[in-house]
Order: structure tokens, then C-alpha cells, then sequence
């Protein structure tokens, strides 16, 4: 009589047929299927939500420079606050999409510029931490009350930018209506990806900043697939090669005659 060793149904149901451990399997499979929600789901939603677009000119450095890749939300003209970067198209402007900061909504009253030098909001003078160090907020001097439902914008590289003071002979003498906003910019997608900070000098105004969109939240869900899939496809090959690596089992062995007394009823 052969002794052949038994292995109990809890050790067999725990291996598959290669040798990989059956809760791995499931485990690695689980994170391909979650990558790919958070990896596709991020994607088509920053589709949805976002349009990208160059920025075609240097009078918005030095926080964007020319020919950089942004990432605009796209909004509501009416949900534009005071010191958001916005894309825009007008016909009064060339009727193209061109990139500029707004400084005054409606019923706000502009001057450039006030004893101290600097731009001032119904009065008061505005800290632009965005503009160049040492650089006046403006080389004309204006001042303006913005209609309700209106924009003025101005680009943040003053003496190279072609924004409202330069239309304020037009006929719509430099306003903007918020209709004509195409999105807010929320992050730079190249060549130094990040997330365009909201400038703090408005924040106290009525209405204060706009809140960052989820640019953050989806880029975090696409990188988090991207790991899962990584991480669950190497699972298999990973396990095959520490499998193999193994020694093998010790061939079987007929009983002798001791051996047969002993296992015999």
C-alpha cells in the first residue's frame, strides 16, 4: 500500500492553477478595475469640465508665460470674481479667445494710480502681488466705473499688454460683458505644471476670490489609476517569478513493508 500526502481542501482552494495565490488574484484584479474607473473617470470629466488653451501672448507674465498650456474651467460669466485669469472672446477685441485678469466688476470704480502708486478699487489701493516686482500697475492713467454685468481686465505684464485700457475709446469703452467669458483658469498643464493661486489683495471685497475647481481633485484620480493598474498588472508577473524561484516538492515515495504495518488498519 502507497501513502500519497493529502492536502486539505482549504490549502488546494487557496492556490490557482499557476501557483498564484487565489486572494491575489482577486485583489490584483480589483485594482486594475479601480484604476481604470478613477483613471478613464478623471479623464472624462476634466474633458467635461475643462478646455485647454494656449496663451498667445507675454502680457500675462510673469504668471503665465507665452505659448504655456492652461487648463480653463469652464463657468458661468456670472461666477467670475475679482482676480481670476479668465479666457475670453469679444468681437470689440479681434474676436479671437485671449487670456487677461479681470480687476473690477460691475459697479466697481477703477484709478490708476493713487498716491502710493498703485491701482485703487472704489478708493482703496489693491495689492497686486502678481505684477513684477518694482513695476508701476500702470504707465496711463484712467479711471472708470464698470456698468453692471461687466468686466475690466487688464493683463498682469502692464507695459506690454493690450487689455481694457487700450479699448477705452471703443464703444464699449473697455468693458468686457461677462457673457463673453469662455472659462476660468485654474492651472498651468505646461511647461510647469500648477495650480494658479487666487490673489489674496481681493479677498476682503464684497464677493471676495472664486474657489479653485477640481483641477486638483481629478489629476489626483488619474495618477491614483495610473498606480493601480501599474500595480495590479505586475501582480502576475511578480508572483510567477517568486513561484518559480522555489524549490520543488520531493518526489513521491513508495511505502516499504515497515511502513505498511505501520499505516495499515
Amino acid at each position: 500500500m502507497s501513502v500519497t500526502p493529502r492536502t486539505s481542501p482549504a490549502a488546494r482552494s487557496s492556490r490557482t492553477k499557476d501557483g498564484r495565490g487565489r486572494l491575489g488574484s482577486v485583489l490584483s484584479g480589483l485594482a486594475v478595475a479601480v484604476g481604470c474607473v478613477l483613471f478613464l473617470g478623471g479623464f472624462v470629466a476634466g474633458a467635461v469640465l475643462y478646455q485647454p488653451y494656449t496663451v498667445p501672448s507675454d502680457s500675462m507674465t510673469p504668471t503665465l508665460e507665452v505659448g504655456s498650456k492652461v487648463l480653463a474651467e469652464r463657468v458661468d460669466g456670472a461666477d467670475v470674481r475679482r482676480g481670476d485669469i479668465v479666457v475670453f472672446q469679444d468681437p470689440l477685441w479681434g474676436n479671437v479667445p485671449m487670456v487677461k485678469r479681470v480687476v473690477g466688476v460691475g459697479g466697481d470704480t477703477l484709478a490708476c494710480c493713487g498716491t502710493d502708486g498703485r491701482l485703487t478699487l472704489d478708493g482703496k489701493p489693491v495689492d497686486e502681488t502678481y505684477l513684477r516686482a518694482g513695476k508701476t500697475p500702470s504707465a496711463e492713467k484712467f479711471t472708470v466705473t464698470v456698468p453692471e454685468g461687466s468686466l475690466f481686465l487688464l493683463g498682469d505684464e502692464r507695459h506690454n499688454s493690450l487689455d481694457s485700457r487700450a479699448h477705452l475709446q471703443d464703444a464699449s469703452h473697455g468693458f468686457v460683458p461677462r457673457s463673453s467669458v469662455l472659462g476660468r483658469v485654474d492651472a498651468v498643464a505646461w511647461p510647469a505644471p500648477g495650480v494658479v493661486e487666487r490673489p489674496a489683495g481681493f479677498a476682503a471685497l464684497p464677493g471676495g476670490i472664486s474657489t479653485p475647481g477640481p483641477v486638483v481633485p481629478l489629476f489626483t484620480a488619474i495618477v491614483a489609476g495610473c498606480v493601480l493598474i501599474l500595480a495590479g498588472a505586475a501582480y502576475g508577473p511578480v508572483a510567477r517569478r517568486i513561484g518559480g524561484g522555489r524549490k520543488p516538492a520531493p518526489p513521491k515515495t513508495k511505502a516499504g513493508a515497515g511502513e505498511r504495518d505501520a499505516v495499515s488498519a
